[in-house]
């Protein structure tokens, strides 16, 4: 009965249900926000996102619009809550590519023959070495400039940090003696992996995925503010924040609500996965 509650502690701790910081519990109220607007932002928008009323550009926030607008008289509160399943969806689906492309070949790659682990890591390492965006510009090049497009382009170039941290966590259990026994009974890779070496992997890809998505969310918001994927008038964070910086000088504060949105997000992120790394160092 001890040990069953001392291991319920273990577990509740590293879901951060038990001893989370302050700035945690803010990081997940922040996150919890930034969920449902990825899910309804359009549907809470207090206006139309797309309607322009030349009249009314560059107006300072007041109670008609909250945040003001833009140099095409439109509500900029409406455009950020518009404009934000695209780049939170965008970086979840592209840290989701990153993981099945990385973590699979990441694990199996602790059991192929030498001549197969030499070619994977060998195409990691050329992966890594790839400037991000001019890989981004070249793939929305060849296959067209659209949003599925740069998402498959993130999630590419995060896959080979997954394969690293999914080999790393591999190595450290596959000399186990519960491993060898597994494999002097005749189990084959695939099935010590799916029975015995994902459930201790798992944790650590979890902790990785909640810091991928951060960059993930970077990553997103630097291609549309480029003019790669989201193509306006369809509103994202990144190109909010390109189109603001032109009007510096009539509208100085005009880029702060997209910097911000993500800003607290990409930190919300950090500070999550930092909490789930130190609770994962104590289970």
């Amino acid at each position: 009965m001890t040990d069953l509650a001392a291991r319920t502690g273990r577990v509740a701790s590293f879901a951060g249900l038990r001893g989370t910081g302050w700035a945690t519990k803010a990081a997940l109220l922040v996150l919890l926000a930034v969920a449902v607007l990825a899910v309804a932002g359009p549907a809470l928008a207090p206006q139309d996102p797309l309607a322009q009323n030349p009249a009314a550009a560059l107006q300072e926030p007041s109670l008609t619009h909250l945040l003001g607008t833009d140099y095409l008289g439109r509500d900029v509160l409406s455009r950020l809550f518009a404009g934000a399943p695209a780049s939170l969806l965008s970086a979840v689906s592209a840290a989701l590519i990153g993981l099945v492309l990385g973590a699979v070949p990441g694990a199996l790659s602790a059991f192929v023959p030498r001549a197969a682990e030499w070619l994977s890591l060998r195409a990691v390492d050329a992966l890594l070495a790839l400037p991000f965006i001019l890989f981004a510009i070249v793939f929305a090049a060849l296959l067209g400039n659209g949003l599925v497009q740069a998402t498959l382009a993130i999630g590419i170039l995060v896959a080979p940090g997954f394969f690293r941290i999914a080999r790393a966590a591999t190595l450290r259990v596959r000399d186990s003696q519960y491993i060898d026994a597994a494999g002097y009974l005749g189990a084959s890779s695939w099935w010590i992996l799916s029975r015995h070496v994902w459930r201790q992997v798992a944790p650590t890809l979890v902790v990785a995925s909640v810091s991928a998505l951060g960059g993930a969310l970077l990553a997103v918001a630097s291609l549309t503010f480029l003019g790669i994927g989201v193509q306006p008038p369809a509103p994202t964070w990144g190109g909010m924040l390109s189109s603001d910086l032109g009007y510096l000088g009539q509208r100085p504060w005009g880029p702060v609500a997209p910097a911000l949105a993500i800003i607290l997000t990409v930190g919300a992120l950090n500070l999550v996965a930092d909490a789930a790394r130190d609770g994962l160092a104590h289970v």
